[in-house]
């Protein structure tokens, strides 16, 4: 499972996940509480298919198509953070802060970088009319040959 456990974490309430809902324009739903409840149980990167297990082992249900949907939406509008680790592996990220993340190939796990631990001391001339987002590097790790 790829989670990040560097941060010491107090779950949020019910109250504190339909605030955060409502401050990033996210109208709330029952299985939206849900989802947002699992993301926020402390720091960690999870895939749309755990989320998708987690929330259906509660004793809830809950479509693929909506926990995808609802995962999209959150990351649109900022609540979480998309990893996109190659083209078949998306992680979801409920820490939103700056940072980096090294990706265990063997293992599929994920581990924050502090962003200042990692210094980018050149970027390209942006083209004009852009400006930058955020800077998301990924290391990617695999166990040494023995």
């Amino acid at each position: 499972m790829a989670e990040n456990t560097q941060h010491s974490h107090r779950p949020p309430s019910v109250s504190d996940i339909t605030d955060m809902l409502a401050q990033h324009g996210i109208a709330h739903t029952q299985q939206r509480n849900k989802i947002a409840q699992i993301l926020f149980a402390r720091p960690q990167h999870l895939s749309a298919d755990q989320v998708l297990e987690r929330v259906n082992s509660e004793g809830n249900i809950a479509s693929k198509a909506t926990v995808y949907n609802t995962l999209g939406l959150f990351a649109r509008k900022g609540l979480i953070r998309e990893l996109i680790v190659d083209s078949s592996k998306v992680f979801y990220d409920s820490s939103t802060h700056a940072h980096h993340h090294f990706y265990h190939v063997d293992t599929g796990e994920l581990q924050d970088i502090n962003a200042q631990d990692l210094v980018v001391q050149h970027l390209p001339d942006l083209p004009e009319g852009s400006e930058l987002e955020r800077i998301d590097i990924i290391v990617r790790l695999r166990a040494k040959a023995e």
